[in-house]
């Protein structure tokens, strides 16, 4: 086990130095240097060498980047350009939202799709229910879904706050009310494809001798399907997750933007709009770093479920 993580760190960390020195120069350099932005424009072209000179973005791209990075090691990710406060602690006062959002929505959407198409004891209902939540997972953009659902459950119902958070200080409940629709939303595109995935595994597994025998034996379908469908059907759907940790990132952004809610995704989307340099590449970074982790542990994870990677790491 030990081999296999650090021959999988081994291959994080050049990909981690190449995905951050791509997203520095892109920021960069598409961009734009930010002392224009932040003299404006009746601001002369001196003042302008002046403040570049000072945030040092007249040096060589490789000298800046190197100068970047080696501070964001260090801790010092610097000062927001628009706020003045450190970034460090900007993404640290958003970050625990936005990892919860995605650990409810992995959860859910991960058990959600294994139980609920285990189920066999109720295989019409289930194949109903799924089919419908597809449907709509599959082809209804996160976006348009949360707006669907703050019309239909908030406007029209008055069921559940419109935008928003509230944090857990406030009361258990009041935070789990403001979470349910943006945790809805998230959901049920990987709570589709989860669907689609490990059906068609199960009905491969279904069909095994060892099934057969298992029926053979007097077994409940309900007992067969848990017991000895389920976990052997689980493995290409755990490789599956961990693809998808990727976009599981992208549409948490997209949804507390729609929601109003102060995660990694507004915050993004604020400093994208101010042109804010050091917080664009600190979120960027921090969703680099995250999303190799979390293949990091869904690698571990199919590891422990399938001894034979172990084996061969």
């Amino acid at each position: 086990m030990l081999a296999l993580v650090l021959s999988r760190i081994a291959i994080m960390v050049p990909n981690v130095i190449v995905l951050t020195f791509l997203l520095f120069t892109s920021v960069t350099s598409f961009l734009g240097t930010p002392a224009a932005i932040m003299l404006g424009e009746n601001a002369s072209p001196q003042s302008i060498a002046e403040l570049n000179a000072k945030l040092g973005f007249d040096q060589p791209i490789l000298s800046r980047y190197w100068n970047w990075i080696s501070a964001a090691l260090s801790g010092d990710l610097g000062r927001s350009y628009s706020t003045q406060q450190p970034v460090a602690q900007m993404i640290a006062d958003a970050l625990p939202l936005t990892l919860e959002l995605a650990s409810w929505a992995i959860l859910i959407a991960f058990l959600g799709a294994t139980l609920i198409n285990s189920a066999t004891f109720m295989k019409k209902l289930v194949d109903r229910l799924t089919a419908a939540v597809s449907i709509v997972g599959i082809t209804v953009p996160n976006f348009f879904l949360g707006l669907l659902l703050i019309y239909l459950f908030s406007v029209q119902l008055r069921w559940l706050p419109t935008t928003g958070w509230s944090p857990w200080s406030r009361g258990a409940g009041q935070h789990l009310i403001h979470m349910i629709l943006p945790v809805i939303t998230l959901t049920t595109f990987y709570f589709s494809s989860f669907t689609l995935v490990y059906k068609a595994e199960y009905q491969s597994v279904k069909g095994s001798l060892y099934i057969q025998a298992a029926r053979s034996k007097g077994l409940s379908e309900a007992r067969i399907s848990y017991r000895h469908i389920l976990p052997n059907s689980i493995l290409p759907l755990i490789t599956y997750a961990g693809l998808s940790l990727g976009q599981l990132v992208g549409g948490a952004v997209v949804t507390e933007t729609v929601f109003s809610m102060p995660g990694m995704g507004r915050l993004l989307v604020e400093a994208i709009s101010s042109r804010d340099f050091p917080v664009m590449l600190s979120v960027g970074m921090v969703i680099i770093v995250g999303v190799m982790i979390l293949n990091l542990v869904a690698d571990v994870t199919y590891s422990l479920v399938n001894p034979l990677v172990r084996t061969s790491a």
